[in-house]
């Protein structure tokens, strides 16, 4: 593709003509019928923040069932490894940290009852978990 510069002369030439030919004015007849003027504080906003707001918040339900199974799974690898490790006598802390940074996310409700009430259940095996671990 090739780019040829315009000539700028001409441009300039041809502007100031319409503006010479152009030198008449506009008005409305005293007939016309005008709309009435609008000020910016009439005008409705269509998404307000509080639109805004309230869509950030609206999640799928799909999505907050999947994000469950997805922590509920990752819980139940952490309770598998600090079993392993209990067996073996090599006990972590970075097993009952990643414990405590799981156990704030499992108590979120899905609205499957049968997947809350297994949530619920590792959620309480984690706690009780980081309770015996935080004593020694």
């Amino acid at each position: 593709m090739r780019v040829s510069a315009t000539n700028t002369a001409s441009v300039a030439r041809d502007s100031q003509a319409a503006r010479r030919v152009g030198s008449g004015s506009f008005s409305l007849g005293e007939g016309a019928n005008t709309a009435p003027r609008v000020g910016s504080a009439q005008l409705q906003t269509i998404g307000g923040i509080d639109t805004l707001v309230a869509l950030q918040g609206f999640e799928d339900p799909a999505e907050r069932k999947k994000r469950a199974v997805r922590g509920g799974r990752s819980a139940l690898d952490a309770l598998d490894t600090l079993k392993l490790e209990l067996i073996s006598g090599n006990l972590d802390q970075s097993a009952l940290n990643r414990l405590r940074a799981l156990s704030g996310s499992l108590g979120e409700e899905t609205g499957d009852p049968g997947l809350d009430q297994v949530m619920a259940e590792i959620d309480l095996r984690v706690q009780v978990e980081i309770a015996k671990l935080s004593r020694r």
